[in-house]
This record gives structure tokens, sequence and C-alpha cells, in this order.
């Protein structure tokens, strides 16, 4: 028994020895196993996305993103971005959606594309064989550790980042928030903050979008945003809807990368712990997503009611209500009640609904009156990316009613917001003031004088939109230009803005030049029926009904050029002041030099077309004859001038300029500003002699005055060059002649503090060098000769200026003749106009244009402010009188 004992007891050691001897060969071969997937790379976590393998898949990702597109521009600024450092791609919210598109459209365009997701788990994606791996290896390592291995804490992330591949982050989602703060789970963003301390290749954050509708959020969302997700954030059937109903309203944005060494070098930002850097590196990011959506779809929308109890309750504005009723002896419920309705009689009603639609009519009108639009592609994709740094306020020259409607479609085309509009209050007659309201107008009274609490509530009304992120649109000329050129800046409305800045409504604004200018004005005859005296008429519901007529007409191309932003804060800087520390001479100075400064971008920017330069040429010839010979050689002197320094050309100059201006010749003689002088002739030849019908001047002078910004200084040069009466001329004789004519004439041509007399002569005698009319006398510096040619030449130029001369003069008829405050300004203006006619008559003064009602409001402004009120002034009248005969006969030829 005890033998037996023995045997089966040793049998029991055999069997246990096996299998421990086995089990250590197991556990050896899973050592082994477990070693080589440690250095099977991404096959360890389920947060690096292999891209799929599955037919179907592949074939469903490609039909659903290919019908999301992105421009080349927004594809540019990650383009081989991967070879100057890391690329982490940026997002709000979690959404899977956004990596498996940016992974599979970004792969297929050979741009850095996202492979590892911060937080993702593509377990379900993976092919079988790579999840099984995961799944092993993860039980391995729980087997021999008890817990489970993460790609944070075992360095894969920051190893697969190095390797060269790119990740994708999202900065907002609660759960994750909780596990972060509450229960310290790893934060990317530390995680990247410590990896880019250890390297020397920077880190670059994508802040990237889809933005699947250009509808705004709203600040009570509607029954469909609850159950479907609001335009910010929306749910999968959501956004499903808007890929296969129209996908060409979803839009894909990527900002400016973030480079994050350049980020933690900022000195607010380099001496805080990296916890800290990792929190205010995630607003700044949010920050900026909030600002890329906000290029698109404009900022929270509220409702007008709530924008305006918002605006009325603000303690300041309270507090001036009470003190405003008090000394007006007024309840405050009557100043409460009149307050509102002054608000309901400026504010906008942004509705994106009436956009739609008004979009829809616009293209058939725009199609049916218009050849084309000719826009500033890349001005426009420039201002959108600054418009996600603060509020832009666009400033437009403004020739027509045209300009807000073809402003705000534009934006609206090219997925930005619509901008709030300042419109005068003419315009909110029914029908169209609402829907304008609905597009972002709002309404302003062309004076605010003796209206105290009007001026306050308007620009409470300003401040608000600031605030709250909208864009502005304003006019700096106040109205339209019934000549052609710029006007004069008006003030009121930007000095209402700089205060809205001064008050901290914004951190900064940027202004935008922007010129909109057309081959012909719909209201052609309407302006020369105002230059010439007639009374404006008010803007009703007949002239809207007699505005069909232009739908049968064709109106040529329309021009739309963006000028660089100008930044409120820089300029405020650069000037050398704090907003806080500005009293109100200075802020009026600031205004005034402002207005000036976006006058003179606009004209900078400002596109010359065929039109202008044939009208140029007509109108300053000698009488009213002229052969196509004759006109040519001043069209390319005016070129040369033009190229010379750079002038913005319509692009049928640039594509066949000889053609472009056949086709004006042609487009003159068929609408009778010209005619043959020989009436059997129908061909044009060079030697076809033309006549200038009289009546047919100031319409032609309109279209000359689009383009005259570029000539002025010239003309200004010409004149100094023919006053000095020789051959033989230095550049610093022209300079005082030079400096006369830019003050005298400050109220018709925009003066630029920035550039001096001697710099604008340089620049045209250059100019008139390559041309011919000068060169430069045998070795004597700042020495000219004035070619024969040239003298011819410089008529050409010196003529621009003639029409005003000839205003001027018959301004100062009217101060020689009458005393001081015998006529108010309207009535002071009418005798003008009336003793011009007699003028005119009289062959005293010789062309049709300088019949010019604006032209006589400018030269009263300039005589009234240097010293001629009346006909006691008779020194500086006479004085004046003088110049002005010396210098028309450097006009004439």
């Amino acid at each position: 028994m005890q033998c037996g004992s023995l045997n089966h007891k040793g049998t029991i050691m055999k069997i246990f020895s096996e299998i421990i001897r086995k089990t250590g060969h197991t556990l050896q071969t899973i050592s082994q196993k477990f070693n080589n997937l440690k250095d099977s790379g991404s096959d360890q976590f389920s947060c690096f996305y292999p891209g799929t393998q599955s037919l179907f898949f592949s074939y469903l990702f490609n039909r659903i993103f290919s019908r999301i597109k992105i421009n080349k521009k927004t594809k540019n600024k990650v383009f081989k971005l991967n070879e100057q450092g890391i690329v982490i791609y940026t997002g709000k919210y979690k959404t899977l959606f956004e990596f498996l598109y940016f992974n599979t459209v970004f792969k297929k365009e050979a741009l850095p594309y996202p492979e590892i997701g911060f937080d993702f788990n593509f377990f379900l994606l993976q092919p079988v064989k790579k999840a099984f791996k995961i799944t092993l290896w993860q039980i391995i390592y729980f087997f021999q550790h008890l817990k489970f291995k993460t790609p944070y804490a075992s360095g894969y992330l920051t190893t697969e980042l190095t390797r060269g591949r790119s990740g994708f982050v999202y900065l907002i989602e609660g759960d994750e928030f909780y596990k972060r703060f509450v229960k310290s789970k790893p934060d990317p963003l530390f995680l990247l903050i410590q990896l880019q301390n250890k390297i020397s290749r920077p880190v670059f954050f994508v802040p990237s979008a889809i933005v699947f509708s250009s509808k705004p959020v709203r600040s009570t969302p509607g029954f469909l945003e609850i159950i479907l997700g609001s335009n910010e954030k929306p749910g999968k059937i959501r956004r499903l809807a808007a890929i296969f109903r129209n996908p060409r309203k979803i839009h894909v944005d990527i900002s400016e990368p973030v480079n994050l060494r350049e980020f933690l070098n900022r000195p607010d930002i380099r001496d805080l712990d990296s916890v800290y850097q990792a929190g205010r590196l995630r607003s700044y990011l949010t920050d900026l997503l909030n600002r890329q959506r906000r290029s698109v779809t404009g900022p929270l929308l509220k409702s007008r009611e709530e924008l305006t109890e918002e605006i009325l309750t603000r303690a300041p504005l309270q507090n001036f209500m009470k003190t405003y009723a008090r000394e007006n002896g007024k309840t405050i419920e009557q100043v409460h009640k009149k307050a509102d309705s002054h608000i309901k009689e400026i504010a906008a009603n942004y509705n994106l609904n009436i956009i739609l639609a008004m979009k829809k009519i616009l293209i058939w009108v725009f199609k049916n009156i218009f050849e084309g639009l000719v826009v500033d592609e890349e001005g426009l994709d420039r201002i959108k990316e600054d418009s996600k740094k603060a509020p832009l306020v666009l400033v437009p020259c403004h020739k027509s009613h045209l300009d807000y409607l073809l402003l705000s479609f534009v934006m609206f085309n090219n997925n930005m917001p619509c901008p709030h509009i300042a419109a005068g209050k003419n315009l909110s007659f029914w029908p169209l003031g609402p829907i304008f309201r609905g597009g972002g107008a709002f309404f302003l009274r062309r004076t605010f004088k003796g209206a105290v609490l009007y001026s306050r509530i308007f620009a409470a009304y300003i401040e608000k939109l600031l605030a709250e992120g909208f864009n502005l649109e304003f006019f700096i000329e106040g109205g339209r230009s019934r000549t052609g050129k710029l006007l004069s800046p008006k003030l009121g409305f930007l000095s209402i803005i700089i205060k809205a800045y001064r008050t901290k409504a914004c951190e900064d604004l940027l202004f935008v030049p922007v010129y909109v200018g057309y081959d012909r004005v719909l209201e052609e005859d309407a302006y020369l029926y105002e230059i010439e005296g007639g009374k404006k008429k008010p803007e009703n519901i007949s002239g809207l009904i007699k505005a069909r007529k232009f739908l049968k007409k064709k109106y040529g191309k329309v021009y739309i050029k963006f000028g660089d932003t100008i930044s409120l804060e820089s300029y405020i800087r650069d000037k050398g002041f704090l907003p806080s520390q500005i009293d109100e001479n200075t802020h009026k100075a600031l205004c005034r030099t402002m207005g000036y400064k976006l006058v003179n971008a606009i004209n900078q920017i400002s596109i010359v077309t065929p039109h202008g330069i044939i009208a140029g040429a007509v109108l300053n010839s000698f009488g009213n004859r002229f052969t196509k010979k004759e006109l040519m050689e001043k069209v390319e002197s005016y070129m040369n001038i033009l190229t010379f320094f750079n002038a913005e050309l319509a692009d049928t100059l640039i594509i066949d300029s000889e053609l472009a201006f056949n086709t004006v010749l042609e487009n003159f003689i068929s609408r009778k500003f010209i005619e043959f002088a020989d009436e059997d002739e129908d061909e044009i030849e060079d030697t076809t002699r033309f006549i200038l019908k009289d009546n047919k001047r100031p319409v032609l002078d309109y279209y000359k005055n689009n383009a005259i910004s570029y000539f002025i200084p010239a003309s200004y040069t010409a004149v100094a060059i023919l006053e000095t009466d020789t051959f033989q001329f230095s550049s610093q004789s022209l300079l005082q002649t030079y400096n006369f004519l830019e003050k005298f004439f400050i109220d018709e041509f925009s003066f630029n503090e920035e550039i001096t007399g001697e710099y604008h002569i340089s620049q045209c005698l250059k100019a008139f060098m390559e041309d011919g009319i000068i060169v430069p006398a045998n070795k004597m510096e700042d020495r000219y000769n004035l070619t024969s040619e040239g003298f011819r030449k410089l008529k050409c130029f010196s003529g621009f200026l003639k029409p005003f001369l000839e205003s001027y003069k018959t301004a100062l008829e009217y101060f020689e003749k009458y005393p001081e405050d015998k006529h108010a300004s309207k009535d002071r203006i009418k005798k003008i106009q009336s003793l011009g006619i007699k003028m005119y008559k009289r062959q005293e003064i010789q062309l049709k244009e300088s019949l010019s009602k604006i032209n006589y409001i400018n030269a009263c402004r300039f005589f009234m402010k240097n010293g001629v009120t009346g006909m006691a002034d008779r020194e500086e009248i006479a004085r004046y009188k003088e110049i002005i005969e010396k210098l028309l006969k450097f006009t004439t030829f």
C-alpha cells in the first residue's frame, strides 16, 4: 500500500513538473509574442486609424466626402506643412465625421492627413487582424500589470507624431472635460506642450471646421434644432441631409496654422505652468474656431426684441435717459417710449430667408442688366481671413443704389455673412424698407442736429452690433457721387464707430476700403439732372416700378475690388495714443485723418475702365472736333501714366486694350455722345472725324471722373511745368504751384498727408520722361527740358482741371456780386447756377460740365474757409480771380 502510494505521488510530481515545464514554455511563447506586438507600432492602440480596407466603406466614404468641395486656397494652407513640423488638426467638438473627411480627402490630395485621433476609438473600423492584435496585446498587458495601457502613458502618441504622422484633437466635450478635471485623465494639449518643449520642430495646430449651414446660430433654438442638432453642431441626420440635398452650401474652412512654439513664447504665456498653458491654448484655439465659424455664419443671432431690450436696459443708457427726462421735463416712461420708437426706426431685422430670396432675385437681375461681375477673389479671401480677427467695417465708394446689394450679394455668395449696412432713412419706404432690414440694413437720419436722445440711442445700437461681432458697412462719402469721383469724407458715422471702439465695444476694428465701379451706372440720367441743378427725387414705390425698364438693358461690367484692411487699434497706436487718452479735439483729428486715409485707399484700388479713358480723351480734345488718331494719341499718353503708376485696370484693357477702346468708341456713337462729322461715313478709320455733342459733355464727364484720381498728380505737375513758361525747369521750381493746387482743390480730390508734393512731382517727371514729354538737361542735375511734342501732351493732362477752375471762377463771381450772408446756402448755390448759365452763354466759361452743382458747393466751401465770404473781401477775390485766369491759360489748347 505504501509502495503504491509512493508510486502515485511520483506520478503526480511528474505530471506537475510537466505542467510547469509546458506553462513556462507557453509563458515564454506569450512573452515573445508580446514583445513582437510591442514593436508592431500602430497596431497597439485603436486611436490610430489605418484607413479603411473595406471596399464597401471605401466606396461609401468616397461617395459622401466627394460631395463636399474644398477650394485650392484652403488646401494650400496645409500643403507640405508636415515637412516643416508636426501637424495637429483641431476641431471644436468631437465628431468622427470630420476626422474621416480630412483623412480621406487630404490623403487623396497628397496633403498631411490625420491618422492619430486623440481620445478617439477606431476599434470597429480596424481590420479584423489588427483588432485581434490590439485586443490580445491589451489582455496580455492587463494580466502582467493589472491595468490597461494607454497611448499617453506608453509614449505611443509622441513617438508616432515625431515619426511624421499627423493628429486630430478636439477641444470641447463634456464627458472628456469631466475625466480631465475630476479624474485627472491626460490632456492632449498638455501632452503636446510637453512634446514641443522636448523637440526643435514646431507643432502646428490647424483649426479646421466643416460648416454645414450658413445660417447663424440663434439664441433660442427651434424645435428642429433641438431634435436634429443646431447649425453649429448638427446631428447625423441633419448632416447627411445637408450632404445629399445641397452639398454646395457646405463650406470647409481652415484657418492659418498656429505655431505652438511661437504661442508658448508669448510674454503672457511663457512663464505659466504647463497645465495653465494648456488651458490658455484651449481657450485660444476655441476662440479661433468660433471666429472661423462666424466668418461664414455671422455671430449669434438674437431677435430684434432681444437686442432692443439689451440695448435699452444698459446702465449707461438708463442713466442718460433719467438725466434727459429730468432736464427736458418729461417722465421716464415718456423717454422710454421715445427710445423704443427710435430703436424701431433704426434697427435691422436680419432674416436669412429674406436674404436667400433676394439672392435668387439678384442673380436674375444682374444677369439681365450686366455683362458680368468682376470680383477681386484674392481680396475677398483676404478679408474673410481677417474677419476671424475682429469685426469688419466695409467702406465702399458710393456710385449707385446697387452698391450695397452687390457687395452683400458677393459676400454671401462666397460664404460670408451679409454686413449690417448704414442706409439713409429715405430708403425705409414700403416695401423695400422691410426687405432691406431683413438683409441687414439699419436706417439713420441725414442729420442728428437737435436730436440728442436719437443720437445717443443710435450710438448705443452701433456699440451693440460691434459688441456682438457683426460686420458693418457704411459709405464714407455720405451719399452717392453724382460726379463720378470720390467725394470728401463725411465723418459723422465714422466718429460714432471710433467712439464705440474707444468705449471697448470690441478689441479692434478692421476697416476695409472697397471699390465698386461700373462701365455704366443705372442712375446716369438722374445724376445729370441733379448736377445741372435739378432737385433730387425722393425714393418711392413708383420709382421702383419704373426701374423695371433697366432689366431690358445691358450696362456693361461691374468691378469690385477690396483693399488691405486697416486696423483701428494699430492706427491709433501708431499715432501714439491710447483709446483712454483721446480727448474731443484729438478724436476729431483722428476721424479726419482716418476719413481721408480711407478715401485715399479707395482711390488707390479704383479700377480704370476703357469708358473712363475714352471719355477723358474726348473731353480734353480741342473744341468739340477730333479724329480717331488724335483721340488715340491722348489715350496712349493716359495709358502710359496708368501703367507707370501701376493703376488697377479693367480686365478688358489687360486682355485686348485696342478692342476695348474700339468697343467703347462704338458704344459712345450708338448712344449719340459723339457722331460722325461726315454723315455718309459709317466705318471708323484713323482719319475719321467726330463731333462731340455739347449737351453730352456732362455725361462723359461722369465717366472721366471715375478714373480722374490717377491723373490728378500728373495734372498738377503739368500745370506747374507750363506755368514756368520756359522749356527748361527744375523740379523745385514746380513745388509752389503743385502745393497750391493740392490745397486749392482739397475738397475736390482727397489729400494724402502721408505723401509729399516733392514725391508726387518726382514720380510724375519720371513718367513724363518715359512718355517723351520731357528729357533730362545735359550734365545738369534736377533740370529738365520740355520737348515740342511734350508741350502738346501736357495740355492733355492739364485739361482735367479746366472744368473745376471754371466752376470756381463762377463761384467767385457770386462772392464779388453779393454781400456776406445775403443768401442761405441752398439759395446761394441756385444763384451761382443761374450765374454760371449766363457766363456759359456769354462764353466767359467754355465747358458745359463746369456748370456743376457739386463743384459749386465745393468751391463755396473752399472760399468761405479761406477768407472769401462776400463782396467786402475784394482783395482776396481779386487775388483768386487772377490765379484762376492764369491757370486757365495752361488748360486750354
